[in-house]
């Protein structure tokens, strides 16, 4: 690789995981974990606790290293980059702060040791909301604030890559939101965000794919819209409900009772069950589809492996 060029130059992955595998002692944390982070795109990395994605994270960040394997972020490792807080910022779970220290002056003591420009500091404490309280001692803040903070402090460089470790802990429903729509904006500018949390209702609406390891494997890799396009199930109400499930057995079509009058269809969409409800006569009250959801499909993933 020619190091005259700039991260950004290089064309590589945002972020690359390569074959990792991390072992403590007798216990495997990572086992030959590969995969890639495009940008412009919002990856949430997902698994069960102790499934490996805390290490992981802080391998990409060179804190801790690989036992095997490799990890690059823009086409190097964390250790080789030239320009560390312009190409990745991290806000991993435990964060830390001198309770005495203002806001404002927490982030430019961190600006000043990367070199970068103190008026840096005030950009981003707007950009994460906090230009009002600034000045105010980190001692006061909330745990939504300071996760605030956490996040400015991950942006003072301006990078191309953010990874972050549950970043919504603490954040009311407002904030949340907020969270969201600024990381969709970064990445939407051609960014690249990694984020890891258990909020997987959140994760569904900000992820635009999504990584699940269990016991330290690659577990799945795919959009978000993949993983959740299907129909979990077709609920039916009637006034007939039990010939109507004659009928849809009778067409190969899975079928349980749902209390006097419902039924929960299997196997089929919406479309064929009033079909066929409409070709036997039979009344049909209530229709609707239950989408797959990301729990259901992160529960199906970890499961199967755990057997």
């Amino acid at each position: 690789m020619d190091d005259t060029l700039g991260p950004e130059a290089t064309g590589s992955p945002a972020i690359a995981v390569r074959g990792v595998t991390k072992r403590f002692g007798d216990i495997t944390a990572v086992d030959d974990l590969t995969f890639e982070v495009g940008p412009g795109v919002v990856t949430g990395f997902l698994g069960p606790n102790g499934a490996g994605k805390s290490t992981t994270l802080r391998i990409v960040l060179g804190l801790v290293r690989a036992t095997e394997g490799s990890a690059a972020v823009l086409g190097r490792p964390y250790a080789s980059l030239r320009d560390p807080a312009g190409t990745v910022g991290a806000v991993l779970e435990t964060q830390s702060f001198d309770p005495g220290r203002s806001g404002r002056n927490h982030l430019g003591t961190i600006a000043s040791a990367a070199g970068i420009a103190a008026d840096r500091v005030d950009e981003v404490l707007g950009e994460v909301g906090l230009a009002a309280a600034g000045r105010r001692r980190a001692g006061t803040y909330s745990l939504g604030m300071r996760q605030r903070l956490a996040l400015g402090a991950a942006l003072l460089g301006d990078p191309k890559v953010l990874i972050l470790d549950e970043p919504a802990n603490g954040l009311d429903p407002q904030g949340i939101r907020w969270l969201r729509e600024f990381l969709r904006g970064f990445a939407a500018r051609g960014n690249a965000v990694l984020v890891s949390s258990h909020v997987l209702t959140e994760m569904a609406l900000l992820a635009d794919e999504a990584i699940v390891i269990n016991g330290g494997r690659l577990v799945r890799h795919a959009p978000m819209s993949e993983l959740t396009s299907s129909t979990r199930a077709v609920r039916v109400r009637t006034t007939e409900p039990a010939r109507l499930a004659r009928v849809l057995q009778q067409h190969g079509i899975g079928v349980a009772t749902d209390g006097d009058d419902g039924l929960n269809v299997s196997g089929t969409d919406t479309a064929r069950v009033g079909t066929l409800a409409f070709e036997t006569g039979v009344p049909v009250l209530e229709l609707s589809e239950e989408q797959t959801t990301l729990e259901d499909v992160f529960l199906e993933l970890t499961q199967e492996v755990a057997r």
